[in-house]
C-alpha cells in the first residue's frame, strides 16, 4: 500500500513539473483516490510542496463572478459593437438607423458614442446615399430679441427647438452664416450687444456629426452686416462695416477661410465698400448686391479664379432684392413677398421670367414674408417668418410642379389667420428668421 501511494505521489510530481499552474478543484474536498491513513504515511516521506494542491478558497454555493478584464482577454480582443456580429456587419446595421434616433444610439455605450462622433460613420452614410438633410433656421424672438435656432426633419414635418447658441451670439446682430462640408454650420462676426455693440472677429461652428459647437480661427477684420458664401469648399466674406451705425466704417476688404489649412487670408478688395443685403453664387461667380457709402445701390461680382471684383450692370441684378437660391445650375428668386411665386434667371435673354406660381398667396403680413429659399432634396423650399415651409420640384415639367407643405399650417387656415391678424393690427411676426441652412449627416 505504501509503494502504491509513493508511485501516485511521484506521478503527481511529474505532472506538477509539466504544468506549473494548479488545477482548480473544489475547496471542500480533494479528489485524490487515497485513503487518509495511506496519505498520512506518505506525507512523512515526501516534501510538503509535493503534496496534492488544494487551493484555499472559501466554499460557496454562488458561482464566482469574473473580473471585468478577464472576459475581454479570454476572447482575445475588445468587446464587439453588437454581440455575436462582426464589427463591419454591426456598422452596416447602425448606419441605416434614422438620423432622428442617433441621439439615442449615443447613450447606449461609450463605444457607440465614439463611433457616432467620428467622421467614418457619417462619411459611410454619405457614400452609400443614406445621409439625411435637415433644415436649420436661426431666428430672433420678436419679444425679447434673443437669438435661437430650430431644426426641421422633413420626414416628420415638425420644428424642434435646439439647445441655446453660443452666448456671444445669443444677442448678436449682423452676423453671417454658412455651411462648409455639408455638415458644419458657421456663425461669423456680427455685433456683440454685451460689449457695447462693437463688431466681432469671432467664428464658431456647429458640427452635425458630433452635435457640438466648436471654435474656429477668428477673421482678420472685425465685421458686421457683411455677406458670406461658399465656393470650392472655402468660406468667403466681404464688405460690411467695422463700426456700429456705419459711421465711416464701410469695408472693401474680403477674406477667405481654407479649412484644410485652418486659417484666414485676404483676397482682392471690392471695387467699392458696401453693406450687402442679397447675394448668390452662380456660374462660378459670387454676385453681391447692397448699399454703398453714399446710400446708393451697388452690384459686384467676385471671380475666385481671377481673384478680382467687377461691377455688374446686367439684367440679373436689375430688380433683384428677394431671397434666392441656385439649383442645378439655375438661379431662382422669390417673385412676391410671401414666396408663393418664383422666377428664374434666363441667361440667354439676360432677364428674369416667372417660372412657377402656386396661386395660393398667404398675404403681405410680416409673418408670411419669405425669409429664405434653400435647396432641399432636389427641391426648392420657401421658409417664412411664421416657420411655415413650402417645397416645389422645379425640375418637373410644366403643369407637374406641385407645391407641398413641409411644416406649418395649411394654406386656407394660414390665409384666414393672416387676414384676421391684419384686421386686428397684429401682423408683426413672432419670429424673424435671420438665416436658413441645410445640414447633411
Amino acid at each position: 500500500m505504501l509503494q502504491t501511494a509513493c508511485r501516485f505521489v511521484g506521478s503527481g510530481a511529474d505532472m506538477d513539473r509539466r504544468n506549473r499552474t494548479a488545477p482548480l478543484v473544489d475547496s471542500s474536498a480533494c479528489f485524490c483516490r487515497v485513503d487518509r491513513s495511506s496519505a498520512a504515511a506518505a506525507a512523512r516521506r515526501i516534501a510538503a510542496s509535493k503534496a496534492c494542491v488544494q487551493p484555499s478558497l472559501r466554499a460557496s454555493i454562488h458561482p464566482l463572478k469574473p473580473r471585468p478584464g478577464a472576459d475581454r482577454s479570454s476572447r482575445g480582443g475588445p468587446c464587439p459593437l453588437l454581440p455575436g456580429l462582426p464589427d463591419d456587419l454591426a456598422i452596416a446595421c447602425l448606419i441605416r438607423v434614422p438620423r432622428a434616433d442617433h441621439c439615442k444610439l449615443r447613450l447606449v455605450c461609450r463605444k457607440w458614442c465614439r463611433l457616432l462622433a467620428g467622421n467614418y460613420f457619417y462619411g459611410l452614410r454619405r457614400r452609400l446615399g443614406l445621409a439625411e438633410q435637415w433644415l436649420y433656421a436661426v431666428k430672433r424672438d420678436g419679444r425679447d430679441g434673443r437669438v435661437s435656432w430650430d431644426v426641421l426633419d422633413p420626414s416628420r414635418g415638425a420644428w424642434r427647438a435646439l439647445p441655446p447658441v453660443p452666448r456671444e451670439y445669443a444677442e448678436a446682430d449682423g452676423f453671417g452664416c454658412a455651411v462648409l462640408g455639408g455638415c458644419h454650420l458657421y456663425l461669423l462676426g456680427g455685433r456683440d450687444q454685451r460689449r457695447g455693440g462693437g463688431a466681432m472677429r469671432r467664428v464658431v461652428f456647429y458640427s452635425a456629426r458630433s452635435n457640438r459647437w466648436h471654435r474656429a480661427p477668428d477673421m482678420l477684420r472685425r465685421r458686421q452686416c457683411f455677406d458670406v458664401c461658399v465656393m470650392g469648399n472655402r468660406l468667403y466674406v466681404a464688405g460690411g462695416e467695422s463700426c456700429s451705425g456705419g459711421g465711416g466704417g464701410g469695408l472693401r476688404s474680403a477674406e477667405v477661410f481654407d479649412p484644410a489649412k485652418n486659417r484666414w487670408s485676404f483676397v482682392a478688395e471690392m471695387a467699392a465698400p458696401m453693406a450687402p443685403f442679397v447675394s448668390a453664387v452662380h456660374g462660378g461667380r459670387w454676385y453681391v448686391k447692397g448699399i454703398g457709402a453714399q446710400q446708393q445701390v451697388l452690384s459686384q461680382a467676385y471671380s475666385p479664379d481671377a481673384d478680382a471684383w467687377s461691377v455688374v450692370l446686367d439684367g440679373m441684378v436689375t430688380g433683384w432684392r428677394s431671397p434666392s437660391a441656385c439649383l442645378n445650375g439655375r438661379l431662382y428668386a422669390a417673385d412676391c413677398k410671401d414666396g408663393c411665386r418664383l422666377r428664374a434667371y434666363d441667361e440667354a435673354a439676360d432677364a428674369w421670367t416667372t417660372y412657377v406660381d402656386s396661386k395660393q398667396h398667404r398675404g403681405s403680413s410680416q409673418a408670411a414674408e419669405a425669409a429664405a429659399i434653400v435647396a432641399l432634396h432636389g427641391r426648392l423650399c420657401v421658409v417664412r417668418n411664421d416657420m411655415s415651409v413650402s417645397a416645389v420640384d422645379v425640375a418637373a415639367g410644366a403643369g407637374n410642379q406641385r407645391w407641398q407643405t413641409l411644416a406649418g399650417k395649411a394654406h386656407a387656415k394660414s390665409f384666414v389667420t393672416g387676414l384676421l391678424s391684419n384686421l386686428a393690427g397684429r401682423s408683426r411676426a413672432k419670429n424673424n428668421i435671420l438665416h436658413c441652412q441645410v445640414l447633411e449627416a
